[in-house]
């Protein structure tokens, strides 16, 4: 990952379930958790980050699984459930001194992200999440034109090594698609060789187990009791697949009653196609909101 210029020195940080996190750290004021999304790793934030350190304590971290992060061996598919690892990543940053801080997440990432200040309200000062709507929603309204626009849910979630052993076989034709039009050549290849690993492609495929299995079920048990009352920041792609949904903030309101936010122009990978529009909202949204405390 260094390559590509990201900030901070790499350091892994056992978990509570038995794995580890690999995290990177710089900057220096309240402290931001970055999360990735699918299938890519903390090298995601690469054009964003350099931008947050100036004004934050930026924490960047592969997911449980993910890049050169790694579950506990033989893990069941609740270890990679939203749950686990927001719980996971509120060990991971306590280790690392920050006891309460903002958390940023893109596609996966925003699943343990709002799960996390679900979960934890005293933790999470402040929450951006990044091109999704809640898991339990989306597989409520899935349809004939998500099921061919997002393919991977469906194949990844298989209960057996199906999965596991397709992606091996095809993995730029099922992790790669439209990566190339957007990403750069330097995080493509760091994406590119985390999949190369076996132990990331069970962990890309136990993280969407987990959305059928775990999450779904979690969401469903809070809908209409709990409610996420950190300041919530909804961002979506105006050429992706929110694009078509009729009133994202409203859907999120749900969940979040002060959410505010807006469209970008851009598709699903905002922080690699518009890291300067992400980084003036983020930029706008977390010095209000971030409380900085460090032990």
């Amino acid at each position: 990952m260094s390559g590509i210029g990201l900030p901070g020195r790499p350091q892994d940080v056992r978990t509570p379930s038995g794995g580890t996190v690999r995290v990177r750290q710089a900057g220096q004021g309240p402290p931001v958790l970055l999360l990735h999304g699918w299938p890519q790793t903390s090298v995601m934030w690469h054009r964003v980050a350099p931008g947050l350190i100036d004004r934050h304590t930026v924490v960047l971290a592969d997911l449980p699984g993910y890049g050169d992060s790694t579950l506990p061996a033989g893990a069941e598919v609740a270890v990679s459930g939203k749950r686990t690892m927001a719980a996971d990543l509120v060990a991971v940053m306590a280790a690392l001194g920050h006891e309460r801080f903002a958390v940023v997440g893109h596609d996966r990432g925003a699943r343990c992200g709002y799960r996390m200040a679900l979960d934890h309200p005293g933790t999470v000062s402040a929450l951006a999440v990044l091109d999704i709507l809640p898991t339990a929603d989306v597989l409520a309204r899935a349809g004939a034109r998500f099921a061919r626009g997002a393919i991977h849910w469906f194949l990844l979630s298989q209960p057996t090594d199906l999965a596991e052993r397709l992606v091996a076989a095809e993995p730029e034709a099922i992790l790669g698609r439209g990566l190339a039009e957007v990403c750069d050549p330097a995080a493509l290849d760091a994406y590119a060789a985390a999949w190369a690993r076996p132990e990331v492609v069970h962990g890309m495929c136990q993280d969407y187990r987990a959305g059928f299995d775990v999450d779904a079920a979690d969401d469903e048990a809070d809908r209409g009791l709990r409610t996420i009352s950190a300041p919530t920041l909804v961002l979506w792609g105006r050429r992706g697949p929110l694009g078509r949904e009729s009133d994202v903030l409203q859907d999120w309101r749900v969940w979040a009653p002060e959410a505010t936010g807006r469209a970008l122009d851009a598709g699903h990978l905002l922080a690699e196609e518009a890291p300067g529009a992400v980084l003036a909202e983020l930029a706008a949204f977390l010095p209000a909101t971030s409380e900085y405390r460090r032990h």
